[in-house]
């Protein structure tokens, strides 16, 4: 009986694997038709023209990474609560992940303005606020490496990471209490609404997928460093 419980688990752990693949697989997938539909379904924008597709992109990066950088928001405070090693580990594979979107939103909304406005950069209002979320959280991925105290780090980055979100609803508001470059949002015909939503989901599951994976492998490799240290004890 128990050679049979030992071979049913991993069988059940490598079906909850692979069922995870496909799930990420079916996010490439979507991103694929993400792709397809911002060139040959979306219409071209009859003032911006071409460029305008960034925005297909652009929107829904900045998206997700407001998401991420909520889930930061949330599981720092449940690690200060509960001292939970996974909690830190989820808000600092969210934080990544934040930050990765953050930069690619950076250059991306750039290379939109240079092609629209005629410049790379500007330090309006929502661009500004932009840079400083992305300042925050390098600041939080970077203090991670300033002692080698890990729970003392952990502790100040969940700290960092929950006075940093205050920053997201600053950007969000900055088109309605200060002018600058960035309109106030409108709704979009339902062509560019379904091409945006479209997007929207692909980054989703496949952000969704990217989080599980780190965490998993953020999680081993703590494993393997208390394996590690443990060993170093009962060697002295």
């Amino acid at each position: 009986m128990s050679v049979a419980g030992q071979g049913t688990r991993p069988t059940s752990r490598h079906a909850r694997i692979r069922g995870f693949d496909i799930f990420g697989a079916m996010g490439f997938l979507l991103m694929g038709l993400s792709v397809y539909m911002d060139f040959f379904y979306a219409p071209t924008e009859l003032i911006q023209g071409e460029p305008y597709r960034i925005v297909y992109v652009h929107v829904p990066m900045i998206t997700i990474a407001y998401i991420a950088f909520f889930l930061v928001f949330l599981f720092s405070i449940l690690y200060l609560w509960k001292r939970k090693v996974q909690y830190d580990i989820i808000a600092r594979s969210a934080a990544e992940i934040g930050v990765l979107y953050t930069t690619l939103v950076i250059v991306s909304g750039g290379l939109w303005g240079l092609a629209t406005w005629g410049t790379f950069w500007q330090w309006e209002p929502r661009l500004t606020f932009t840079f400083i979320l992305w300042l925050i959280y390098v600041g939080y991925l970077m203090l991670r490496h300033a002692s080698d105290d890990k729970e003392r780090m952990a502790r100040y980055c969940a700290v960092l990471g929950i006075i940093g979100f205050a920053d997201v609803p600053m950007i969000s508001l900055s088109v309605f209490f200060w002018r600058g470059l960035h309109p106030e949002p409108t709704n979009p015909p339902p062509e560019i609404g379904i091409t945006l939503l479209v997007g929207l989901a692909a980054f989703l599951v496949v952000t969704v997928y990217l989080l599980v994976l780190k965490v998993h492998i953020d999680k081993a490799r703590e494993k393997a460093e208390e394996l590690r240290f443990q060993l170093e004890e009962e060697t002295r």
